[in-house]
C-alpha cells in the first residue's frame, strides 16, 4: 500500500501548557476518529497547524515538535495574524456562510483572500517538503480549496484527493463569491473530488461549466491534459465504539437519570452555528406546545449548544438571538414544577452526548443547511435498544442515505412541530421498523468504509494511462529542430481552439494582430508552406485570411484555395437531407435561447456556446439522438464538437486537404499539423508517413504529440517562424 499524507486546517492534537507542563492529547471528532486507522496503518503523516503555540517557551514549542514527530504530524506554523485573516476572515467569514446559502451574511466587501491564498501556497510547500513518489495525498475541506492546485504545480505527478466537509452550493450562490474561478481552479488541481452527497457532485459541475466551460463526462471533468474524478462519499461515523459506550454501565446510568416519569425527551445536540437552524427548532417546539396544550409538562427539550467561534460579532448576535428564544419560550409555558426547555451553553463529553442520544424519545437534527450532519448517525448508533425517532431536516446531507427518519423542511416552522409532535407519538412498532432500517446503514457504511472507499478510488485514479498527459518539453523542442532542419516544411493549421481560443459565437473569433502577424512570418520563412484547415466558410475564411500568402481550405476541405488563387469546390453531393435536417436545427435553436444555426455549402450546424451550459448540453445531446433516426442509413456523418454539433455529407473532411497541400509541397516536403477536436483527426489520418500530428488540448487523439492550448500552439509555430 503507499503512504498516506493527510492534510486539514488543523492536526487532529489539542496542545495545552499547563504549570509548565505541555500536553498533547488526541482531539475527538468525525476526522480524527475517520483518519486514525489509515494514518497509523499506512505509515503516512498529518499536516496541519497545531493551535497557537505563541504563548510556549523556546523550550516548550520544542518539546510540542517532539511530541508530534513521534506521533507522525507535521506542524504547518501560523501566525495569529493569518488564523484571522484566513481562518476567520476568509474560510469563516465568507466561505462557509456562502456554501450554507446564508448570502446574506456576506461583508459588503470580500477581504482576506490573498491570506487565503498565502496560506494555502504555505500547506503546499509542507506537502511538497514531505512528499515522496507513490504517497496518495488527501486533502480536506474548504480551508485548503486552492492546495490542489498549487500542490500540482510543485509535484505535477502527485497523486491527489480532496473531499469537502461541508456542503457545495449552486452554481447560482457559487457565482456570487468574487474569487469563484480561483477556487474551482484550485479543487481541478485534484485527481479525485469527493462530496457528500450526489447533489453536491451536481452542483460542483454545474458550476465548472457555467464558470469554467469544463462540462461533466458521467463523473469526470477533462481539465487540461488531465481528467479530474468525481465521486460521492457519504461520511461515516465509528458506529461500533458509540454501540459499545452506549451499553457502559456508567453511560446506561446517566440516561436512566434523565428520564422522568410521564415526562417525554426531545434532544438537540449542535455547535452553536447560524447554519444549525437552533432558532427555528425553538420556534417549531414552541409551536408543538401551542397546538398541543396536553404536552404541556409532559415534555421537555434538552438543547446543547456547544460555543462556537465565539470572538466572531456575526457569532455573538447568533448566541444572544437563542438566549432571547430560551428566555421567551420559558416566560410562557415554564411553571414552578417543569421548564420545557434544559439548554446548555457548553460542550460536553462523548459519554454524556451519548447518554442523552440514549434516552431521548426523539433527536432533532434540523439544520437549515449542512454537509453531513453527524449527529443524526451518532443518535442511531447509540440506539443499541432499537427505538427512538430520528427527525431530521431534508437539507442535510445525511438525508440522501437516512430515509427512515422523519424528514423536514427547517423553514416550514409548522411542518416541523407536526413532525415534532409525531415523533413523540410514532407507535412503538413504527418507531422499530424505521431504527432498524437507519441503524443497518449507519453501521454498514461507517466512516471506516468511507476512507477506505475514498482511497481506493484514489489508487485507482491516479494509477499510470488515466490521464492525458502533455509531451515533455524536449519532445515539443525536438519537432521544432526537425522542422527548421526540412528542406520543405507543410504546415496544416486548424483554426478554432488551435490558433484562437473558442468565442462565444463563430462571428466573434477574428483573428487578433499577432496571430495575423504569425502567419505571415511563417509564409515569408524560406521553403515554408502554410494552409488553414477550417470547419468555416469560404466566405468567413476569405474575409479573415484572404490577404496572408497562406492556402486556405473551408468547411472541411470542400472547399480550397491556394495562396492568390481561386476558390475550388468539390463535386457536391446529393444533400436531399439537408433541409429535413435544418428544421430539425431551427426547432432546437428556438427553444434553446442563446444557439444558433449555421449553414455551409453542403453542411449545417448548431452551435450552443452561449446558451445556458446545462439546457443546451441536455438539448445536445436530445438533438444528436433525433438527427441519429433522421439520418438513419443516409451517407453523412453527425460530428459533435466543443459546443457545436455539426452534419456533414460523408467524405467531406479535412483529410481532402492534405493531397491538395503536399500536392504544392512536393512529396519531399515535411508535413506538420495541428488540430484539437474529433474533425482533425481525419486531417491526422491523412498525413504521409514520415509527418508530424500535434493535438492541441485536452481529449483523446491519435497524434502522438500533446500540447496544453492554443497560446502553446502559437508559440510553438513562434518558435519555427524565428528559426534563422
Amino acid at each position: 500500500m503507499p503512504r498516506l499524507l493527510i492534510v486539514s486546517n488543523r492536526l487532529p492534537v489539542t496542545v495545552k501548557a499547563e504549570d509548565g507542563a505541555v500536553s498533547v492529547a488526541p482531539s475527538t471528532g468525525g476526522l480524527a476518529t475517520g483518519m486514525s486507522g489509515p494514518h497509523e496503518r499506512l505509515g503516512g503523516l498529518w499536516i496541519g497547524w497545531p493551535g497557537d503555540l505563541t504563548g510556549l517557551s523556546a523550550d516548550g514549542r520544542a518539546e510540542v515538535e517532539r511530541r508530534l514527530a513521534e506521533l507522525r504530524l507535521a506542524p504547518v506554523a501560523l501566525s495569529p495574524e493569518e488564523v484571522a485573516r484566513y481562518y476567520e476572515g476568509y474560510s469563516n467569514g465568507v466561505l462557509w456562510p456562502l456554501f450554507h446559502y446564508s448570502v446574506a451574511r456576506l461583508p459588503q466587501e470580500v477581504r482576506d483572500f490573498d491570506v487565503y491564498e498565502a496560506v494555502n501556497a504555505r500547506f503546499a510547500d509542507a506537502v511538497a517538503a514531505h512528499h515522496r513518489p507513490g504517497d496518495l495525498v488527501w486533502i480536506h475541506d474548504y480551508q485548503l480549496m486552492l492546495v490542489p492546485r498549487l500542490l500540482r504545480e510543485r509535484i505535477p505527478d502527485a497523486r491527489i484527493g480532496f473531499f469537502l466537509h461541508i456542503p457545495f452550493p449552486s452554481s447560482e450562490i457559487f457565482r456570487v463569491l468574487p474569487q469563484r474561478e480561483r477556487i474551482l481552479e484550485g479543487l481541478l488541481g485534484a485527481d479525485l473530488v469527493g462530496f457528500h452527497t450526489a447533489t453536491y457532485l451536481r452542483h460542483f459541475a454545474s458550476s465548472v461549466l457555467r464558470l469554467l466551460g469544463a462540462a461533466t463526462e458521467v463523473d469526470r471533468i477533462p481539465w487540461g491534459e488531465r481528467e479530474v474524478r468525481l465521486g460521492v462519499f457519504p461520511m461515516g461515523i465509528d458506529a461500533a465504539q458509540l454501540a459499545e459506550l452506549a451499553e457502559t454501565p456508567e453511560v446506561r446510568a446517566v440516561a436512566h437519570a434523565h428520564r422522568v416519569p410521564g415526562e417525554q425527551l426531545l434532544v438537540g445536540v449542535d455547535r452553536l452555528d447560524y447554519s444549525k437552524g437552533i432558532p427555528r427548532r425553538l420556534l417549531a417546539f414552541e409551536a408543538m406546545l401551542r397546538a398541543h396544550p396536553e404536552l404541556r409538562e409532559r415534555v421537555r427539550l434538552v438543547q446543547v449548544a456547544v460555543p462556537s467561534r465565539e470572538n466572531v460579532e456575526a457569532y455573538r448576535e447568533y448566541r444572544d438571538e437563542v438566549d432571547a428564544l430560551v428566555g421567551r419560550i420559558h416566560g410562557e409555558f415554564a411553571t414552578p414544577a417543569w421548564s420545557p426547555i434544559h439548554y446548555l451553553y457548553r460542550g460536553l463529553s462523548q459519554a454524556e452526548i451519548v447518554a442523552l442520544y440514549r434516552a431521548a424519545d426523539a433527536v432533532l437534527v434540523t439544520p437549515l443547511r449542512d454537509g453531513m450532519n453527524l449527529v443524526a448517525k451518532e443518535f442511531v448508533a447509540s440506539r443499541p435498544d432499537g427505538d427512538g425517532v430520528l427527525v431530521l431536516s431534508e437539507l442535510a446531507g445525511a438525508a440522501a442515505e437516512l430515509a427512515e427518519a422523519l424528514l423536514v423542511n427547517p423553514y416550514d416552522v409548522q411542518q416541523t412541530a407536526a413532525a415534532f409532535h409525531r415523533a413523540l407519538t410514532l407507535p412503538e412498532e413504527e418507531r422499530r421498523t424505521r431504527m432498524a432500517a437507519l441503524r443497518q446503514r449507519v453501521f454498514g457504511y461507517d466512516v471506516h468504509a468511507w476512507t477506505r472507499a475514498f482511497l481506493a478510488r484514489l489508487e485507482r485514479v491516479g494509477t499510470p494511462g488515466e490521464a492525458l498527459a502533455l509531451s515533455p518539453p524536449q519532445a515539443v523542442r525536438s519537432l521544432v529542430e526537425r522542422a527548421r532542419a526540412a528542406p520543405r516544411l507543410a504546415l496544416l493549421l486548424d483554426y478554432d481552439g488551435t490558433l484562437v481560443p473558442f468565442a462565444p459565437t463563430p462571428e466573434l473569433a477574428a483573428p487578433d494582430g499577432a496571430l495575423l502577424d504569425l502567419l505571415r512570418r511563417l509564409a515569408a520563412r524560406p521553403r515554408t508552406q502554410v494552409d488553414v484547415v477550417s470547419g468555416r466558410t469560404r466566405g468567413t475564411l476569405q474575409r479573415w485570411l484572404g490577404a496572408l500568402p497562406v492556402g486556405l481550405h473551408a468547411e472541411h476541405g470542400f472547399w480550397s484555395r491556394a495562396p492568390g488563387g481561386e476558390w475550388q469546390g468539390a463535386e457536391v453531393p446529393a444533400v436531399a437531407w439537408r433541409e429535413p435536417v435544418l428544421a430539425v436545427l431551427r426547432e432546437f435553436a428556438e427553444r434553446t435561447p442563446g444557439s444558433v444555426v449555421e449553414e455551409k455549402t453542403v453542411g449545417v450546424a448548431w452551435h450552443y456556446r452561449t446558451a445556458d451550459p446545462e439546457y443546451a448540453a441536455a438539448q445536445a445531446k436530445e438533438l444528436t439522438l433525433d438527427l441519429r433516426t433522421l439520418l438513419a442509413n443516409v451517407p453523412v456523418e453527425i460530428l459533435p464538437g466543443d459546443k457545436v454539433i455539426e452534419v456533414r455529407p460523408q467524405g467531406i473532411h479535412k483529410g481532402r486537404a492534405v493531397t491538395a497541400a503536399i500536392g504544392r509541397a512536393g512529396p519531399e516536403a515535411l508535413v506538420v499539423a495541428l488540430g484539437d477536436d474529433r474533425t482533425d483527426e481525419d486531417l491526422f489520418a491523412a498525413l504521409p508517413p514520415g509527418s508530424a500530428a500535434v493535438h492541441v488540448g485536452p481529449g483523446p487523439s491519435r497524434a502522438p504529440l500533446r500540447i496544453a492550448d492554443f497560446r502553446a500552439a502559437r508559440a510553438l509555430l513562434s518558435d519555427i517562424a524565428d528559426a534563422r
